[in-house]
């Protein structure tokens, strides 16, 4: 682990004032012990602090050693006491030499030392202590933020790979219905077999080539859902009517990939398959109280299908909505009037 000063230069910068600050309290500590204001004073008390600091700097090394989370506590309590004594006896006889070397030898600094040896020695254990609980806090926050970003990067994958799950869902399904018509139509009809595989071509070439879950525009998104519903028009002709009501506006607004796909897909087979009138399919889209809008409304036929649908792509929708945006989007149903209606609504300031 790197030293959680030296790395960084603002952590420097105010280790330094803090220093400075501390030479000041010890200062006006000794002046207390000693009686008086001398200049001895404060050329001691820099003096020691400057080689205080150097000497905190330095028991980074054997504390981050010391504190691995496999020690004993017994055995690393030991540890910093016999680091924290070696520490203050090395401070206080390299700041007492230096001192006298510094200091003229007229100066009484002898007596000024065992005026506030006590004091100093108190001083010594205390910012011991301050500079122990620092390095424990920046490694307790160094090791909560790694574990705090280890779990938002498993959440980022668990939801991707549920997301790619989700989607996975939707293709093979289509993708199956679709073959099984090309190859009805190659018998009746090629020529519109051969312009179905074309068609479903482009719409998987789309679908395959948006591998991320990235969102894109409603414009690209409406471009590939008209694939779709023109490869199901190939099949049902005339019985298959789609209608857009989309301001202009909504184009450039992004949502997340194939979302719509299911919505249309429960369209076709629960209208233009359980029915024998034609049926059309109309989308809204607009900016709507903070929200952006999706309707896309359908008829069918009233009477009760022999085949229940499983719910699927509904549920589908609803877990990527809840993936994408948590609460703040939302997806509503309803059947009036033999009309089935979806609606989605999305945050508009949503990132």
């Amino acid at each position: 682990m790197k030293h959680p000063v030296l790395s960084n230069k603002v952590r420097l910068i105010v280790w330094w004032l803090v220093w400075l600050f501390l030479a000041l309290g010890q200062s006006l500590l000794f002046y207390y012990a000693y009686g008086k204001f001398t200049y001895i004073g404060i050329v001691d008390s820099l003096t020691s602090l400057i080689i205080y600091s150097g000497i905190a700097i330095s028991l980074w090394y054997p504390f981050s050693f010391f504190n691995t989370g496999e020690v004993r506590p017994a055995t690393l309590i030991s540890n910093l006491i016999i680091s924290g004594a070696i520490s203050i006896t090395i401070w206080v006889l390299i700041t007492k030499y230096i001192v006298l070397l510094v200091l003229p030898e007229n100066t009484d600094y002898l007596a000024y030392w065992e005026a506030t040896f006590p004091y100093r020695i108190g001083t010594g254990v205390f910012i011991y202590g301050l500079v122990v609980l620092s390095y424990f806090l920046f490694i307790s926050l160094t090791n909560l933020s790694e574990k705090n970003a280890k779990e938002a990067r498993l959440e980022s994958l668990v939801k991707e790979t549920e997301l790619k799950m989700l989607r996975s869902q939707i293709n093979p399904h289509f993708l199956f219905n679709s073959l099984n018509s090309i190859s009805s139509l190659t018998i009746t009809d090629p020529e519109k077999a051969r312009e179905m595989v074309i068609k479903l071509s482009e719409f998987m070439r789309y679908a395959l080539s948006r591998k991320d879950e990235q969102p894109v525009s409603l414009q690209n998104e409406l471009e590939n859902l008209r694939l779709y519903l023109e490869i199901e028009k190939v099949r049902f002709g005339e019985k298959l009517i789609t209608e857009e009501n989309i301001e202009h506006a909504c184009l450039e607004f992004n949502i997340p990939v194939m979302l719509l796909q299911p919505l249309y897909e429960n369209a076709v087979k629960h209208g233009v398959y359980e029915s024998t009138e034609s049926v059309r399919i109309i989308t809204h889209v607009r900016f709507i109280d903070g929200f952006f809008e999706i309707s896309i409304s359908n008829n069918y036929d009233p009477a009760p299908s022999l085949k229940k649908g499983t719910g699927t792509g509904l549920l589908n929708v609803s877990r990527r909505l809840e993936l994408f945006y948590g609460n703040k989007g939302s997806m509503k149903t309803s059947k009036e009037n033999g009309i089935y209606t979806v609606t989605l609504y999305l945050p508009i300031d949503y990132k």
